[in-house]
């Protein structure tokens, strides 16, 4: 695919579908919400060249589930890349979520920018970690990127963002995640979803950031945990060839339910 500097990305994440459209969960609709977030997208120009999404597509790792974001997403016509989340069926979304526009590929170049997908999930656990074969892999990905700017998706959160619940579920073994990151000075910015809110913050030259879900939001810093009711939203990247970048969070409004 062809990009025209900077590179647009739409990073979409957590939006725990159901099989049902109308089904909610801890009471949002959040199939309704999504599309909502998505019509908020579509009227940003230029359009994203790609999106990112980043776990908990599911929420009851129904094969419906994949297909009703399939529907929600292939209208767009962007090229859709994707991890798992902790609440994901891997066997079912690998299945599903590989035709375009929806990619399988977890190493790709667009523009000068090599973007890296990470899964955190480990069975059975809400808290994320990185298997040795997949820190392997990011260890010699990373060495062949040469000088390209590089860009980091995983679910789980290897930063805390200073909340309890949360950070009890972050990804558990950050600090080997880390260590290699700190390694790279070509790695420009991490992502992840899992968090349910907007999170930034800087450690050694690399921006760690979260994402808004597409349904429920959480208040930072609350404990316990508590609902925010900031609208849903998504994130923007804009990353020029020359490895500078810029984001900013887009929040939707939600439109009245008309009984």
């Amino acid at each position: 695919m062809t990009t025209v500097s900077p590179l647009r990305v739409a990073q979409i994440t957590d939006t725990h579908l159901f099989a049902e459209f109308d089904r909610e969960w801890k009471g949002i609709p959040t199939a309704r919400t999504l599309q909502t977030v998505l019509d908020r997208l579509q009227q940003i120009q230029p359009p994203p060249d790609i999106l990112l999404l980043t776990g908990d597509l599911s929420q009851d790792e129904t094969p419906e589930s994949y297909q009703l974001l399939v529907s929600c997403i292939a209208p767009l016509g962007i090229p859709a890349y994707w991890i798992p989340g902790n609440h994901d069926n891997i066997p079912i979304m690998t299945e599903i979520l590989n035709r375009p526009p929806f990619s399988p590929e977890k190493s790709f170049q667009l523009g000068n920018w090599q973007f890296l997908l990470l899964s955190t999930v480990e069975p059975g656990c809400h808290g994320g970690r990185l298997a040795s074969e997949s820190l392997h892999w990011l260890d010699s990905q990373l060495q062949q990127t040469g000088d390209r700017p590089v860009i980091i998706a995983l679910h789980h959160h290897s930063l805390p963002i200073e909340c309890e619940i949360m950070d009890g579920m972050m990804l558990q073994n950050a600090g080997e995640f880390l260590a290699i990151v700190d390694r790279y000075p070509q790695i420009k910015i991490v992502l992840c979803g899992h968090i349910h809110q907007e999170f930034q913050q800087q450690r050694n030259g690399v921006f760690y950031l979260g994402t808004p879900s597409t349904c429920l939001q959480l208040l930072p810093k609350s404990h316990p945990i508590v609902v925010d009711k900031i609208p849903p939203g998504f994130r923007l990247l804009d990353l020029a060839s020359d490895g500078t970048w810029e984001t900013k969070i887009e929040r939707a409004i939600a439109k009245p339910v008309l009984s």
